[in-house]
């Protein structure tokens, strides 16, 4: 590329930058940017919301499921005193 070619490309760019920083910084620019700042906002208390529900609905799961697995414990536990009961009366009947 010439000098030529780089300086135009230079100026061009400029320029470009100039008016894209006014274009950016106009009031009505400003009022666009205001509106999807709001609409950001809102989508991020919705998905928080959501995260919330989500979190309640892990912790019931989890309170079930350790109820569940403490009730097995618990028939496991009694299963096996009632094994030990039924040795015990068999083994006494024998003697």
């Amino acid at each position: 590329m010439t000098t030529r070619g780089k300086i135009a490309l230079f100026i061009g760019g400029t320029l470009f930058g100039s008016v894209g920083i006014k274009l950016l910084s106009s009031r009505d620019a400003k009022k666009a940017y205001t509106h999807v700042t709001a609409a950001a906002l809102r989508c991020k208390d919705e998905v928080m919301r959501n995260v919330e529900v989500m979190q309640e609905n892990c912790s019931d799961i989890l309170a079930d499921a350790k109820e569940i697995n403490a009730k097995r414990e618990a028939a496991a536990e009694a299963e096996v005193i009632d094994d030990a009961a039924e040795e015990e009366v068999i083994g006494g009947a024998e003697a």
